[in-house]
């Protein structure tokens, strides 16, 4: 039976402390619902902290790193993908993600929540950014769902989940 994988985006040195507490729950519930966890696989921010929570409940991480090792991968990552591909590793994130919700805003997130939307994913907004909800939502209005805390993202996730099946 295929694993359901979430992707949860954000940023990284400049993620905020409601990031970060977000991220950590995003990926404990992540991994309390049985899906695995993918991130940008990094020792920081969201991808550190989502990481972390998941593997607080025993959950299955996934990093998939821009870099051509893994010497900035977070300790809470099962499974490093090694791509040295920088940036361009956004789409891997992106396409191999059943799920993508993202938690906080900067410029990577946004570049992936771009790239979700190209390919016509729906993207679960977890964020306390109105201008960068105001304009994903005005770009692709059926493909953004805007959840306000964590419990309300999964709640999106399980939903959009029952219309895949």
């Amino acid at each position: 039976m295929k694993k359901i994988i979430v992707g949860v985006m954000g940023p990284g040195a400049n993620a905020t402390d409601l990031d970060v507490e977000n991220a950590y729950q995003l990926g404990k519930l992540i991994a309390q619902a049985g899906w695995v966890l993918l991130t940008g696989g990094r020792n920081e921010g969201v991808m550190d902290a989502a990481s972390k929570g998941a593997k607080s409940a025993n959950g299955l991480t996934v990093g998939i790193l821009p870099s051509s090792d893994t010497t900035t991968a977070s300790d809470a990552v099962d499974i490093a993908i090694v791509t040295d591909l920088g940036n361009a590793r956004n789409n891997i994130n992106v396409l191999s993600s059943d799920i993508i919700i993202a938690c906080g805003m900067g410029t990577g997130t946004a570049a992936e929540i771009a790239l979700a939307l190209k390919v016509n994913k729906k993207v679960i907004l977890l964020n306390n950014n109105q201008p960068s909800k105001a304009f994903f939502h005005s770009l692709a209005k059926q493909q953004i769902l805007i959840a306000e805390n964590p419990i309300a993202a999964i709640e999106l996730a399980n939903q959009l989940l029952a219309n895949l099946n």
